[in-house]
This record gives structure tokens, C-alpha cells and sequence, in this order.
């Protein structure tokens, strides 16, 4: 019988995944803020330009 799915093939299975350290975990998750975190900046920037050329240009409110 295939022990995969049992509650002891799993208890095993879980035992061999190694497990990223909190140091990674932190260090990746710093990254995808601070990424987040410029890209936002840039799309705000990107619509204030583009604000601003097209009240420029008469068309914005």
C-alpha cells in the first residue's frame, strides 16, 4: 500500500522540505516592499506628468 497520503507519509514528507531561514524570509520580503514601494512612486509620478501635460495642453479639468 502507497503510504503517500497517509498521516505518516506526510509527517515524513514534511520532515525533508527545508524550510527557508528568517533571515531569507526577511531579506525577500524587504525586497518585494521596497520594490513595491518604487514602483508605486513611479506610476504617481508617471499620472502627475501626465496630469499635467494635458491640463497644459487645455484638455484637464
Amino acid at each position: 500500500m502507497d503510504k503517500t497520503f497517509s498521516w505518516s507519509g506526510i509527517k515524513k514528507e514534511a520532515k525533508r522540505v527545508r524550510w527557508p531561514k528568517t533571515k531569507d524570509v526577511a531579506g525577500n520580503s524587504a525586497e518585494v516592499l521596497i520594490f513595491t514601494a518604487f514602483f508605486a512612486l513611479f506610476f504617481v509620478l508617471c499620472e502627475f506628468i501626465v496630469t499635467y501635460i494635458l491640463r497644459f495642453m487645455g484638455i484637464g479639468a
